[in-house]
């Protein structure tokens, strides 16, 4: 089989190409308009922003010769943006699709869920013809802002070739589409575990003559469901950072001192060494193994004013990217920065980097609060943040900003600064050390060190504004202590910005995971220590989380 696979030049294509690899199935790049004539079937999968993919499918002349194959009638597989060039349109961008599919590609509305529509949810089957290995008891990973409504009476003759369609809040979508001899998936079956390599097999394995002749879909009528399948999400987290032997170890500490301390009853010889809980790639396999939903690499201080000269960190995504097929996100050294031999490097090559050694997402710190704190002075974006250039060409989706907020304590009763409607206070029965005080969440940045002049709302709302598909809600005050999350903190959060958040810091039990889904909105929460210690595991997590009848993926 000639199998092809095309990179418009854009988004993190390395996934799909490991998850070939790890399935046995050899293929080439297009690598120019004539590689189109060669191919008996082509995968395109797309990640990133529509009008991004089309200007970079226009400039390299692929754009025409890739609707030409479509319509010659050869197997064609795409994914995600993969899916949407099918369309005539989108709402992301002043361009046109191949216009193949008769209707628009529309934006999600977020006045009932937070937008991108990010994590684990089910595709279900409008008709059982011709399958596609697409299981309605299976869970996909999804990550987009925008969607093909399900929309019979206004696009019958697009939502024929509707093959799933997935409900997230009351908006019902086409999440695949098959007919003739095109397959889609607005999801990411390289990003969905077993249940999407399975997909992948089972399309690539079967006769190319079976990908060419499937009929339209019947035109259903459909009642969005009450609630959707989207699942809470269990995120593993690996601080990496060099040894004093050079070595890459994951590592942990208590707010952010990762060092061991003699009093804490480590060996003699080992006090005031970096302290070592397993090797990153080893550690990521096995989560993901053990059923992580995400898993995020933090490069905590190796390399951080050079990121691109840091090849041991960059192997180490490669080869953790090899055998995880779920979300990787990427953090540590995302910013403009300057070589030691003075080359400029833009926070938007940083991102490339990783994104082309298999991350999926980047996460950023201390230089989003630098940002917001311009943002907020000029009182609009300048389009130069690392938040805007790399949303720009990666979509939303792709930048997660992590906030690192400690609790700034004030008088309860007198009190009258620029934070008072964001003050909270104790609660009569919370914690002891807690009950009658008042306090806000200052930001800080590098690792904790230094506070800044900006709360943690006015962050979370800074880098909504700027393009942030996402956010990282850590607390220094719980960092370590075995605590629980700081529900407070993520209320907040929650009730002022529609993107997704990720709870962070203090778990110590899976009871801690059943409370902050029971007492916030988190979309995911994640863990460090008590993962690599193996005080809790994943799976205990998830089972106490279905005890309580909390949906998550199996």
């Amino acid at each position: 089989m000639g199998l092809y696979l095309l990179d418009y030049g854009a988004g993190n294509v390395q996934s799909l190409a490991n998850s070939l690899a790890s399935l046995g199935h050899s293929f080439e790049w297009i690598q120019d308009p004539s590689d189109f004539q060669k191919a008996t079937s082509l995968v395109f999968p797309g990640v990133g922003a529509f009008q991004t993919a089309i200007e970079h499918l226009t400039a390299r002349n692929l754009l025409q010769p890739l609707r030409d194959y479509i319509l010659s009638g050869k197997p064609y597989f795409g994914i995600c943006i993969g899916m949407q060039v099918l369309f005539q349109s989108s709402a992301e961008a002043q361009s046109r699709g191949l216009a193949i599919i008769p209707c628009p590609i529309e934006q999600f509305h977020d006045d009932d869920k937070t937008v991108p529509h990010m994590g684990w949810n089910a595709a279900d089957l409008i008709t059982s013809q011709h399958p596609e290995g697409v299981n309605p008891t299976s869970h996909y990973y999804f990550v987009h802002s925008y969607c093909a409504k399900y929309n019979p009476d206004v696009y019958p003759e697009a939502m024929q070739w509707a093959y799933t369609t997935t409900q997230y809040g009351q908006e019902l979508f086409v999440s695949s589409v098959r007919k003739a001899n095109v397959f889609a998936t607005q999801f990411h079956p390289e990003k969905s575990g077993e249940a999407g390599l399975k997909l992948i097999d089972e399309w690539l394995r079967k006769p190319e003559s079976e990908h060419t002749s499937a009929p339209a879909a019947p035109l259903i009528t459909r009642v969005p469901a009450p609630m959707h399948k989207l699942t809470k999400r269990i995120v593993a987290c690996m601080d990496v950072r060099a040894n004093d032997q050079g070595d890459l170890v994951v590592t942990k500490g208590d707010q952010y001192d990762v060092r061991e301390k003699a009093e804490s009853g480590v060996v003699a010889n080992t006090a005031g060494a970096v302290r070592n809980l397993g090797k990153p790639v080893a550690l990521a396999s096995r989560y993901y193994q053990a059923g992580a939903d995400e898993l995020c690499l933090l490069n905590i201080t190796s390399f951080r004013h050079s990121p691109l000269q840091d090849q041991p960190m960059l192997a180490v995504v490669r080869a953790a990217a090899e055998t995880i097929f779920v979300p990787l996100t990427i953090g540590g050294g995302i910013k403009d920065t300057v070589d030691p031999d003075g080359t400029k490097r833009t926070a938007l090559e940083v991102a490339g980097a990783y994104f082309r050694a298999g991350a999926d997402k980047v996460s950023i710190g201390s230089e989003a609060v630098f940002a917001v704190e311009r943002l907020l002075s000029a009182g609009k974006p300048d389009g130069t943040s690392a938040i805007e250039t790399i949303a720009r060409v990666y979509g939303k989706q792709a930048v997660v900003v992590s906030i690192d907020p400690r609790r700034a304590y004030v008088d309860p009763t007198t009190y009258d600064g620029p934070y008072a409607n964001e003050l909270v206070y104790g609660k009569e029965d919370g914690p002891e050390e807690e009950r009658g005080k008042a306090w806000w969440y200052q930001c800080t940045v590098s690792g904790g060190r230094e506070t800044r002049p900006l709360s943690a709302l006015q962050l979370a709302q800074g880098v909504e504004r700027l393009g942030a598909g996402e956010v990282l809600i850590n607390s220094i005050d719980r960092d370590g202590t075995g605590k629980g999350f700081d529900h407070e903190l993520l209320n907040l959060i929650r009730k002022n910005v529609k993107i997704p958040i990720v709870a962070s810091s203090g778990a110590g039990t899976a009871q801690h995971f059943v409370d902050v889904f029971e007492r916030t909105d988190a979309e995911a929460a994640l863990a460090a220590g008590i993962f690599h210690r193996g005080e809790v595991g994943i799976q205990e997590v998830k089972i106490a989380l279905k005890n309580a009848n909390i949906n998550v993926r199996d």
